[in-house]
């Protein structure tokens, strides 16, 4: 086995001595890059963020940012990072660095004040700056709005990144004022080379051991064999686990690199979709092609979070106030369940059997879900949370809709945050199939939606406050949907 090594900023370093549990972020500073800083340790406001070499969508590679406070470095061996100190280029000895473009245009236009964020804005910045098909949808200046500017810059790609001192404006200003890469400039030159190849990884230290299996059958393998392995993905997840409540593991399992949960594939029937492809990776591949998920993708936490999150990891945690099940349930998806013994399928509506438990067996891994074919045509999804963006909901509805001749021949209602799973409100579907899509069965229903489930109150909403958004969520759907008929 090849000992673990990182490169960082160009340099390659081995991962040694850190333990399997040692964050990125703290790989980093522990050898002087201290410009990435922690703000939060679970990935809500970026001053961790760093650039990683990932596999492109519309190019080899992709430079993407990531939250270091949250990915274990052991998961970067063989893989290629960069930090704010990376983006400057050395001049010669004893003159100052030249600083990126980036940089540059936060500094002139006031973008830092106690700096303590910068270097996370600048490597989120970067980031997006890189994105190959950025200049080229650049919209002249009179037909952009305010969260994306002339050169094509999307400030969701910002939306993990929290500043406190400037008010956001002179950050947005220099990302709206950056142009395109230059012709000579690295990082940009090696979007054209193939991303680092996944390396099949066993490190142990103190006990305690990091493993990248190869193929699946060598991770469902290890699974059998390390029945109390904790599997991950992106660690979105288990990185907080780590840093906030402390908890560690013997064995720690990494799927995200499995070329078997890694495909999306559009077929006649359905569309799968890998497991351990990242959000983002799935909203660029699909390009719109099922819109409730293009709606789910901007509420779904952040983008540096979706750089890494996964739609496996986000149903294997079971939480009932993810954002994903209650749009992959009004999609009518299923999961596919991998195990030693083969593969089976289960309707997404079947899967869940508690809080945060499921009818996955031990040893099993989710390889994909599918969706089936064809889309309902009315589709909505509405995330009520105390943030726009990057927020946890207080709930979550979905809907998927066929309505022909102005009758509803099917309903599919996906809710989340109101029981201790996220359930479909079948009580409500049936009260709008069948019927006419009027004001009079819209609020009979509303009514029946608002019963759905059994909410309670916590920190983020009443349970009536939750009761009373889901009916609104149906009038407001169909107040919309009647708005597009008339215009």
């Amino acid at each position: 086995m090849v000992a673990a090594r990182i490169t960082v900023n160009g340099k390659e370093t081995p991962i040694s001595p850190a333990s399997p549990h040692t964050t990125v972020l703290d790989f980093l500073r522990e050898r002087g890059l201290t410009g990435t800083k922690e703000g939060c340790a679970e990935g809500e406001c970026g001053a961790c963020s760093v650039m990683v070499a990932r596999p492109g969508v519309n190019r080899p590679t992709d430079w993407v940012a990531v939250n270091a406070c949250l990915l274990p470095v052991a998961a970067l061996d063989g893989q290629e990072v960069i930090t704010s100190e990376g983006l400057a280029t050395a001049g010669p000895a004893g003159t100052p660095a030249t600083l990126h473009p980036v940089q540059e245009e936060l500094a002139v236009r006031g973008g830092s004040q106690c700096g303590y964020c910068t270097p996370g804005f600048v490597c989120s910045m970067a980031a997006e700056y890189y994105r190959p098909d950025r200049c080229a949808h650049a919209e002249p200046a009179g037909a952009t709005d305010s969260e994306h500017g002339p050169n094509g810059f999307d400030l969701h790609a910002l939306s993990g990144n929290l500043c406190r001192c400037t008010g956001y404006r002179p950050i947005r200003d220099a990302a709206f004022a950056v142009g395109a890469p230059a012709d000579d400039d690295a990082l940009a030159q090696r979007r054209e080379q193939a991303a680092p190849a996944p390396v099949a990884t066993e490190y142990t230290r103190n006990d305690s051991t990091f493993l990248r299996p190869g193929t699946l059958a060598e991770a469902l393998r290890l699974l059998r064999e390390q029945p109390g392995a904790v599997v991950v993905a992106g660690s979105t997840d288990w990185g907080v686990e780590v840093n906030i409540r402390s908890r560690r593991a013997d064995c720690v399992v990494a799927v995200d690199r499995l070329p078997e949960l890694r495909a999306l594939r559009v077929e006649s029937g359905h569309v799968e979709i890998g497991a351990a492809l990242t959000l983002t990776e799935i909203e660029r591949r699909l390009d719109g092609r099922v819109p409730l998920l293009a709606e789910l993708f901007p509420q779904f936490a952040s983008r540096l979070i979706r750089n890494s999150a996964t739609l496996g990891g986000n149903l294997g945690t079971g939480s009932p106030i993810g954002d994903s099940p209650p749009v992959l349930l009004a999609l009518e998806a299923s999961v596919v369940l991998a195990g030693a013994d083969g593969e089976h399928e289960v309707p997404l509506c079947d899967y869940f059997t508690g809080y945060r438990q499921s009818v996955r067996r031990p040893g099993e891994l989710i390889r994909a879900v599918r969706i089936p074919l064809p889309l309902s045509p009315v589709a909505a999804f509405h995330k009520i949370a105390k943030r726009r963006f990057d927020d946890i909901s207080s709930v979550a509805v979905a809907f998927a809709l066929d309505i022909e001749d102005g009758t509803v021949r099917k309903a599919r209602i996906g809710l989340g945050g109101v029981a201790a799973t996220p359930i479909r409100a079948v009580d409500a579907e049936a009260a709008l199939e069948g019927r006419p899509w009027a004001a009079e069965t819209v609020e009979a229903a509303a009514q029946v939606l608002r019963a759905q489930g059994t909410p309670m109150d916590d920190h983020r909403a009443s349970a009536g406050y939750r009761s009373a958004m889901l009916g609104q969520s149906l009038l407001k759907l169909y107040a919309r949907s009647t708005e597009a008929v008339s215009s």
